[in-house]
């Protein structure tokens, strides 16, 4: 006589699956070297940038950041800091910015 628990089952094939995206998410937060965060560009197809976080104090960059704001408020869609700019402009920007 066999019992069954299809609940506990569901419940270790849910733990699976957020134990392996939470590693995922883990293994893209160990991407990020410490001093920088990442950010994502562009008006359709986003592409990750790392860059410093010293760049948070140059106006330029605020200014990003506020249009940023403007666009998507705190709701980011890639649920990271997403910059509404075209990825030239981001690169030529923070290129300027390098040589600081």
């Amino acid at each position: 006589m066999a019992i069954r628990m299809p609940r506990i089952i569901h419940a270790k094939k849910i733990l699976r699956r957020s134990s392996s995206s939470a590693s995922k998410a883990f293994s893209a937060a160990v991407d990020v070297p410490k001093g920088y965060f990442a950010v994502y560009v562009g008006e359709s197809e986003k592409k990750r940038f790392v860059v410093p976080i010293s760049y948070l104090n140059q106006p330029s960059f605020q200014d990003l950041l506020s249009q940023a704001e403007e666009e998507f408020g705190f709701d980011h869609p890639m649920g990271g800091l997403t910059i509404p700019c075209g990825g030239d402009i981001f690169i030529d920007l923070t290129s300027k910015l390098g040589g600081l």
